[in-house]
């Protein structure tokens, strides 16, 4: 089954539903009025329950089959918030609100889970429940571990659960998995550096955050360089670096560095967390100073159950054929909170190429609509190869 007719149809529209979506971005929880465009849609579908407030504001929409003798669950998840980002892209569907846009893609997640949504209520073409899962906050409010908290899975029967995520520089509707960690555990730190400030013209009377605080910098990087074996994956990065005084000829009293780590294995996040506390007081005590470690384990490795990937991958190859699909692609070290769901239940999780567009989290970057038709019958696809109709 390639491209579904039906979705191919029905591309105008659908690019329409998504760039209303894009213009109206909203952050994190608060996603009212994106979550009530996805329910009232539902409801209009003919979905057999649609469900609000589900991990704070999402929603979940029941599909049933034919026949529902199967007993069979699936869950389809797509995320809906955006990002604390200017837009620059300039299309005439650009975002109206200042300093927010959709530069992750969640505008046409939601769009190409709304669009397999409405075909499966009209087909019903399998034996079992679907259930469609738009959460919040997947751009680090954890929506989807908020979700899981709420019961959902227990709530609907979900039995397994499949995610997918645009891929810029993938060609457009190509398609990627791999059994086993695919996107890395997301984890954020703070380290506070205190010293004694002073005149800068008198450095001998103080003791300077500031360069016990770069030191600290570069000493981190050993940490992957020196400890982290060759073969095995892990980053360190501080992203801030902020002084307690903005003033030419002052030695401030503190420094602040912000930052994330990302593993794909519990041993080496671990290793990387217990390394960087002994690195970080080392380091700071050779310059006088003092420093507090704060390290805050956020997202987990996402981790796609070995049948399941291979499962996406069949699917895949139904809709769009063997040699557009990469069944064991490369692990990537961004963070996915898809990741909470993949721990509460089996499922996979599948990039689907976006063409040559700018990078994810850029403020150029814009979901490529023609890949919608490909996404939806993916998932449609999915649906009635898992839960075939009697």
């Amino acid at each position: 089954m390639p491209v579904l007719n039906r979705l191919a149809d029905r591309a105008s529209v659908h690019a329409e539903w998504r760039r209303d979506l894009h213009r109206h971005p909203e952050l994190e929880f608060d996603v009212l009025r994106t979550a009530g465009i996805v329910a009232e849609k539902l409801a209009e579908f003919g979905c057999d329950e649609v469900v609000t407030g589900i991990g704070r504001t999402g929603v979940v929409g029941l599909i049933r089959g034919r026949s529902t003798g199967s007993g069979r669950v699936i869950g389809l998840r797509a995320d809906m918030d955006a990002l604390p980002i200017e837009e620059t892209t300039q299309a005439s569907w650009a975002s109206q609100t200042p300093g927010r846009m959709h530069a992750c893609g969640h505008d046409g997640h939601t769009t190409m889970l709304l669009a397999a949504a409405e075909h499966l209520a009209e087909t019903r073409a399998f034996d079992g429940t679907v259930a469609v899962i738009f959460q919040p906050a997947e751009e680090g409010g954890g929506g989807g571990r908020e979700m899981v908290r709420d019961g959902m899975m227990e709530r609907f029967g979900i039995q397994q659960v499949f995610g997918m995520h645009n891929l810029p520089d993938l060609p457009v509707g190509d398609f990627a998995v791999r059994p086993g960690p695919m996107l890395a555990a997301a984890d954020r730190f703070l380290i506070e550096v205190v010293g004694k400030g002073g005149h800068a013209a008198m450095p001998h009377g103080a003791v300077d955050p500031t360069l016990a605080a770069s030191a600290i910098v570069m000493a981190l990087q050993s940490i992957v360089a020196r400890n982290v074996d060759p073969l095995k994956e892990g980053v360190v990065s501080v992203t801030s670096f902020r002084t307690a005084s903005d003033a030419f000829n002052v030695i401030p009293e503190r420094v602040d560095l912000l930052g994330t780590v990302r593993t794909l294995s519990p041993e080496m996040r671990d290793l990387i967390e217990r390394r960087m506390g002994e690195v970080i007081d080392g380091t700071a005590r050779a310059y006088g100073a003092t420093a507090r470690f704060e390290y805050q384990r956020n997202y987990p490795v996402m981790v796609n159950d070995a049948a399941c990937a291979a499962f996406a991958a069949r699917v895949a190859t139904d809709v769009v054929g063997e040699a557009r699909v990469d069944a064991d692609a490369p692990p990537l070290m961004g963070g996915e909170d898809f990741a909470f769901m993949l721990e509460a239940r089996p499922g996979a999780f599948v990039f689907v190429g976006n063409g040559p567009t700018a990078a994810l989290h850029h403020p150029a970057y814009d979901f490529n609509d023609d890949l919608i038709p490909y996404g939806a019958s993916y998932w449609v696809r999915l649906v009635e190869t898992a839960m075939p109709g009697a």
